[in-house]
């Protein structure tokens, strides 16, 4: 019976190790799989940052990964490219973005709560027809959307690009989903005997605890908007009125006959990058609170 016991005691801790000894490999599965789509992402990106700084010269002339001398001649040449019209689209992008960015995040704020926290008669159908419009490629609404704003005389113009941006379904389903969880009905229901309304629910309830999920809606269509290229390139004739990606394929299609162009495209597309890593790097602490938030609650 001693040896028995002992044996089973002396094998016990061995096989409570063996199982975590077993499971340690499987954990760098994962984890090189994540490094080699980092690497995958990032090599385009590196590459841009360094081909920025290269002379027309030096760009079909040195390494990949050579760093060249000609990043503030570049700057210069980009910023002086007809009479400035790089700046314009910088401008124009920054207008459709953070307009579009807001507006949208404040419709979708305000339309998820109504959907999370509100009963009404069709309520379940609304939700079901936003669920399907996620499923609709942009590229199927472009046509129509240009042929409506044709019609009504608002083509070629920056409504054109701003407003068909507003109303997006995966940010209203984003916070309707975020309402539910964040907002306590217990709580609702306390201001209600209070004697607060509706607007003052929204504005001093519902708002203040949807912050963090109001901040990925804006990220998400920030960047959706930054990045879009078919919308206001079916919309927009006039390139005084593009965003940077329009913009940086018509100097694309103008560089096919002067190659010279190719180092302004990429210092403008380094440039175009700039504000992105910026805004996430100033905003990431938002989604650290909302990561932190949901582990207490859970």
């Amino acid at each position: 019976m001693m040896a028995t016991s002992t044996l089973a005691s002396t094998s016990a801790p061995a096989s409570r190790h063996a199982p975590a000894a077993g499971r340690r490999p499987l954990g760098l599965v994962p984890t090189g799989v994540l490094l080699l789509g980092a690497v995958y992402c990032l090599f385009p990106v590196s590459w841009v940052v360094v081909a920025a700084t290269k002379t027309p010269g030096e760009l079909f002339s040195t390494g990949t990964y050579a760093i060249g001398t000609g990043f503030l001649d570049n700057l210069a040449d980009l910023a002086a490219y007809r009479d400035g019209v790089f700046g314009l689209w910088m401008l124009n992008t920054l207008l459709y973005a953070g307009g579009g960015a807001l507006l949208s995040t404040a419709v979708s704020a305000v339309s998820g709560y109504t959907l999370a926290k509100y009963r009404f008669a069709g309520r379940d159908l609304i939700f079901n027809l936003l669920i399907g419009g996620i499923l609709v490629p942009a590229v199927v609404l472009a046509i129509p959307q240009y042929l409506l704003f044709s019609k009504i005389g608002l083509a070629d113009t920056y409504w054109s690009v701003l407003l068909p941006q507003i109303l997006h379904p995966y940010s209203i389903y984003l916070a309707r989903v975020y309402a539910a969880a964040a907002i306590p009905d217990s709580l609702l229901e306390a201001a209600r005997i209070d004697g607060a309304s509706h607007l003052t629910l929204l504005r001093r309830v519902a708002l203040p605890l949807m912050a963090p999920g109001m901040v990925t809606i804006f990220l998400f269509q920030f960047v959706a908007i930054w990045n879009n290229f078919l919308l206001p390139f079916i919309m927009l004739g006039d390139d005084t009125k593009f965003p940077l990606t329009v913009g940086l394929f018509t100097m694309l299609n103008a560089g096919a006959n002067n190659p010279s162009l190719y180092n302004l495209i990429l210092v403008g597309t380094f440039v175009a990058l700039i504000p992105l890593v910026a805004l996430f790097l100033t905003m990431q602490r938002f989604w650290r609170t909302d990561l932190s938030s949901g582990a207490v609650k859970a």
